[in-house]
């Protein structure tokens, strides 16, 4: 490791930074804060609704990957604003595919519900 932090200072730090990219995306980024309180909303009806620990955990996975999916999608921006902001069909092509990747997490949450709750 380059900065030569190990064990469980390496976690801490790991964590840590962890919480930093959780708190700007939700400062800054409205897609995510959008998501998150949905996600806060429907994380007691999935627990009030499935009723084995399996299908408990399949309705509150659902929602979180459409978290990571957004904050995936969120980096690659990030990532591409940095290298340039003029306009490439290659940066347009990534943004596009996070986006597609956001949508179909957003698609799978009520198909992983629909198929849990009434298949």
């Amino acid at each position: 490791m380059a900065d030569g932090i190990k064990g469980w200072a390496r976690l801490i730090r790991a964590t840590r930074v962890s919480y930093w990219g959780l708190g700007w995306a939700i400062r800054e980024e409205e897609a995510f804060r959008i998501e998150a309180a949905l996600c806060l909303l429907l994380l007691p009806l999935a627990l009030w609704l499935g009723h084995s620990g399996v299908q408990r955990a399949m309705l509150v996975l659902s929602l979180f990957v459409v978290l990571i999916v957004e904050l995936l999608n969120t980096a690659v921006e990030v990532v591409v604003d940095r290298i340039g902001t003029e306009r490439h069909v290659l940066s347009g092509r990534a943004k596009d595919l996070g986006s597609a990747a956001v949508h179909l997490a957003l698609v799978q949450v009520p198909v992983v519900w629909g198929l849990v709750l009434f298949g």
